[in-house]
């Protein structure tokens, strides 16, 4: 599976596999119309600095299409890839890997090569990668994680997160057990976003309800918040960025600032640097449900004091 992966990474778009005969060629989970039709008069914009990781190519949860139509539409001087970009977990199980996440692959190689660093921080679902530290992919490179300074000098750890999961590192059969039953929820959201796309509602996310009104999710999440924040302070940071637990979220925590990029199954989000080192939340989601610019597709977030 490695090796098909890592094919996949450095093959030309023609010579890439095809989509399954019957495969759609957007997910009609989240609008009526593709991506690229919703937004495709949108003028992009250039951020000092781009996060997004938990995109899950090779699964059916994976929101392609509309991570292609951020791409287009944002640009950045450092981009990183914060964790479980690609889901091996699921391609051991079963090859799926329709055209657009081929396109996705090809976007950011061709960001690569057009100037934009491109830092590829793996995670625990594409943990293979973390073999090639210190290599590069395309001009992608390889680290397990990256100390990030921002335009106004504050510090922070850029990591996905899975090394200070305590699931992860002690009881990983369970978190199999748990992935398996988060793609039955992720089955369920497409369903039921199927029929609100037919009824004319935007999209809302069922499987990001579910968790977050479940007691024990919600502890973890917590849990983990403080867990990443302290890691931060022993390693001397401003705060962390991380990815892992599919919650985007910018808050003062213990005196540190803690920052989750979301991801791009559920919810569609984005972290993002401004060229003054104001760190904010793009909810690319509300953008195309709402048909506005991407520009004001941000959520302002406060500053460290």
């Amino acid at each position: 599976m490695l090796n098909r992966v890592t094919n996949l990474l450095r093959a030309r778009p023609d010579a890439l596999p095809q989509a399954p005969v019957g495969t759609p060629p957007w997910s009609p989970s989240l609008s009526a119309s593709p991506p690229d039709q919703t937004a495709a008069d949108s003028p992009s914009r250039h951020y000092r600095t781009l996060w997004i990781s938990d995109v899950h190519l090779g699964t059916a949860g994976c929101q392609a299409r509309y991570l292609l139509d951020f791409l287009k539409h944002n640009e950045s001087d450092t981009l990183y890839l914060v964790g479980d970009i690609i889901d091996g977990w699921q391609l051991r199980k079963g090859w799926y890997w329709p055209r657009a996440h081929n396109d996705v692959v090809q976007k950011l190689l061709r960001k690569a090569r057009k100037g934009t660093r491109v830092i590829y921080v793996p995670g625990n679902h594409d943990s293979m990668a973390r073999q090639f530290m210190g290599l590069a992919f395309g001009d992608i490179e390889v680290a397990d994680e990256v100390i990030h300074v921002t335009a106004d000098g504050r510090r922070f750890l850029v990591t996905h997160g899975d090394l200070f999961d305590g699931v992860m590192q002690h009881a990983r059969w369970l978190a199999y057990l748990g992935d398996s039953g988060y793609t039955l929820i992720l089955a369920l959201n497409r369903w039921f976003n199927g029929l609100r796309t037919r009824m004319g509602y935007p999209y809302w996310s069922l499987s990001q309800y579910i968790k977050h009104k479940v007691k024990n999710a919600v502890s973890f999440i917590t849990a983990f918040e403080k867990v990443m924040t302290d890691e931060a302070r022993r390693r001397d940071c401003d705060g962390v960025i991380c990815g892992h637990i599919h919650k985007a979220e910018i808050r003062m925590l213990d005196g540190l600032m803690y920052c989750n990029d979301g991801d791009w199954v559920e919810s569609l989000t984005a972290l993002a640097e401004t060229a003054d080192g104001t760190l904010e939340i793009i909810h690319w989601t509300h953008c195309l449900d709402a048909h506005k610019a991407p520009v004001e597709a941000v959520v302002p977030v406060l500053e460290m004091p």
